[in-house]
C-alpha cells in the first residue's frame, strides 16, 4: 500500500480545526491575564515562551538560516504583533466573545486583500459574504443601521482582523519557499521583540509585578501559540488561504460558547450580528458553479 501524501490527506485540515478550537479558548484566557499584566507586555511574554519552546526542540535547524528565512519570519512576525497586540488591547474594554466575532472578519478580508495585493479576482460569493459580514459588524457594534458606532476597543479589534488576514496571506505566500521550523521560530521571536518594543508607545512604561497566575497563563498560552503557529505554517503548505480561512471561521463560535459558559451575555442584537458575521464567513467561501451542458458526441 502506498503511503498517503500530505496533499491528499485530510490531516492538515483536521489539524487546523483542532487549533481553531484551542484558538477560540484563548480569548477568555487572555482577558483574564490582563488582570495581572498590561497588554503588550503579556503579548511579548506569550510569544517569547512560544519562540523559546520551538527553539529548544529545533535548535539544530537554526544553523542553516537564510536571508529569505529572516525576511519571511520578520514579515509574518510584524503582522502577528500588530494583530495580537491590537486584539489584546481591545480585550480590555469588550467581551471576549465579541472580540472573537470581530476578529473573524479577517476571513472575508483574506480574498479581498489578495485581490488588492496580487490582483487575484475574488469570487462573487466573496463579495456577498463580505456584505453579510459588514451587516453583522453593524449589529454587533451598535444598535443596527440607525446607530452605527465603534468603541475604541472594537476599532482596534477590527484593525487586528486586517493584520491577521495579512498573516494568513503571508504564511501561504512563503510556504514551500522557506524552512518551516526556522521561519516559525523567527516569526514568534520577532512578534515578541516588537511587542516589548511597542510598550512605551502605547503607554506601558512599567513592568507588572511578578505573579504566579501571570507566569502560568503566559506559559500555557505560549505553548498554545507555538502549536498554533507551527500547525498553521505546516498545514498551509497544502491548504490554500481561502480554505484555511473557512476552517478558522469556527474560532468565534468556540469563543462564544466558552464565553457563554464563563458568564458573558451579549445582547440579542449583538448575537444576531455575530451570527451574520459567521454566515458571511461561510458564504464568502461558498463557490457556486453553474452547470455547463456538454454537447454529446454522436457516433455513427
Amino acid at each position: 500500500m502506498s503511503p498517503i501524501s500530505l496533499s491528499s490527506s485530510k490531516a492538515p485540515q483536521l489539524a487546523l480545526i483542532l487549533i481553531t478550537i484551542i484558538w477560540g479558548g484563548t480569548f477568555l484566557t487572555v482577558q483574564y491575564a490582563l488582570n495581572f499584566a498590561s497588554p503588550m507586555f503579556f503579548v511579548g511574554c506569550r510569544f517569547a515562551v512560544a519562540a523559546l519552546t520551538l527553539l529548544l526542540i529545533s535548535l539544530k535547524s537554526m544553523k542553516g538560516v537564510t536571508l529569505k528565512d529572516l525576511g519571511a519570519g520578520s514579515a509574518i512576525g510584524l503582522v502577528i504583533a500588530a494583530g495580537y497586540g491590537t486584539q489584546t488591547i481591545g480585550l480590555q474594554t469588550i467581551p471576549s466573545s465579541e472580540s472573537a466575532f470581530l476578529t473573524a472578519l479577517y476571513v472575508p478580508l483574506v480574498p479581498i486583500l489578495m485581490w488588492l495585493i496580487f490582483r487575484k479576482t475574488p469570487h462573487i460569493m466573496t463579495w456577498v459574504g463580505a456584505a453579510l459580514a459588514f451587516a453583522g459588524l453593524v449589529f454587533l457594534t451598535g444598535n443596527g443601521f440607525e446607530q452605527i458606532s465603534l468603541s475604541f476597543g472594537q476599532l482596534l479589534t477590527i484593525l487586528g482582523a486586517f493584520a491577521i488576514a495579512l498573516e494568513i496571506i503571508f504564511i501561504s505566500y512563503f510556504a514551500g519557499k522557506v524552512n518551516l521550523r526556522r521561519v516559525t521560530i523567527i516569526q514568534l521571536g520577532v512578534a515578541s521583540l516588537l511587542s516589548f518594543a511597542i510598550m512605551p508607545v502605547v503607554g506601558e512604561h512599567t513592568i507588572p509585578a511578578f505573579s504566579w497566575p501571570l507566569v502560568l497563563i503566559a506559559v500555557a498560552l505560549g505553548l498554545a501559540s507555538a502549536l498554533i503557529q507551527f500547525v498553521m505554517n505546516w498545514a498551509q503548505r497544502v491548504v490554500d488561504p481561502s480554505r484555511a480561512a473557512i476552517i478558522y471561521a469556527g474560532e468565534p463560535v468556540w469563543a462564544g460558547i466558552i464565553g457563554r459558559i464563563a458568564g458573558e451575555r451579549l445582547s440579542m442584537i449583538a448575537l444576531f450580528g455575530g451570527a451574520l458575521v459567521v454566515l458571511g464567513v461561510l458564504v464568502s467561501e461558498l463557490k457556486i458553479k453553474l452547470p455547463i451542458k456538454k454537447a454529446k458526441r454522436i457516433r455513427e
